[in-house]
């Protein structure tokens, strides 16, 4: 079976919404764009934006899970985010500019034992990924079908927050891409490592609940906590949904 891009994925605001796409135009260095542009340092936070901070800076599904229920809609022109929450009234604001809006928005849906949101940042040029260097992340449905199975309920792909979903591959095939190039569509990515997983996958993205030992299970079954693999786009262009991806 040929592999084909199944799903393309984007979140505008690190942790807070996901959002499908039908096609995407990489760059060469970069992280697909608008994803992860901006994102939400806590109070206790060093990232000021003006350059990579790791993820414990940040208000995300690990910590606080009703975040993952959030869903998400980008205007690129206008440089606004529409966010959906099943607990909240839907919120149009402009990240760089109306900050207070969405922080009074999103605190319902914050734990009080954990660190409160407390800004929007913002790095030029890069969004803020997990990994330190500017990545898109591949994941592959076999795998995911397969953890679905070992943990004994369907587990929606919005809990792994990817970039791409590649169908036709064998379970956990992707892992031995890492050091090889790929092509999706008319773009070209260089695996560079696998992903370590986090409490975020835990939680339902219909509900904001945690009702899935995705950790656990990966953790008994194979060994590892690890799903999918990090990138670097080395040829930018064009991936669409249906696109062939091709190993080189």
């Amino acid at each position: 079976m040929t592999a084909r891009l199944a799903q393309i994925w984007r979140h505008p605001i690190k942790g807070h919404g996901a959002e499908a796409l039908d096609e995407v135009t990489l760059e060469t260095g970069r992280t697909m764009p608008w994803d992860r542009t901006w994102a939400v340092a806590h109070e206790a936070a060093r990232a000021d934006g003006t350059g990579w901070a790791p993820c414990a800076n940040f208000s995300r599904g690990a910590k606080a899970p009703e975040l993952m229920a959030i869903m998400a809609r980008l205007d690129a022109a206008a440089e606004t985010v529409t966010l959906r929450h099943p607990q909240r009234p839907e919120i149009t604001f402009a990240p760089d500019r109306e900050a207070p809006a969405f922080l009074d928005w999103v605190a319902p849906l914050m734990p009080a034992d954990r660190a409160a949101s407390a800004r929007i940042v913002r790095v030029p040029g890069r969004g803020m990924t997990d990994s330190d260097f500017p990545s898109v992340s591949v994941l592959g449905l076999s795998s995911l079908r397969a953890l679905s199975d070992a943990v004994g309920r369907v587990l929606d792909p919005r809990r792994f927050r990817a970039n791409f979903w590649i169908e036709g591959l064998a379970p956990w095939e992707e892992f031995d891409w890492v050091g090889r190039r790929l092509r999706i569509g008319a773009a070209e990515i260089a695996i560079r490592e696998r992903i370590g997983r986090c409490m975020a996958t835990a939680a339902n993205p219909e509900t904001g609940r945690r009702d899935a030992d995705t950790l656990g299970t990966l953790e008994a079954r194979w060994g590892h906590t690890d799903l999918g693999v990090y990138a670097e786009v080395i040829a930018g262009g064009r991936a669409a949904l249906g696109d062939r991806v091709d190993l080189l």
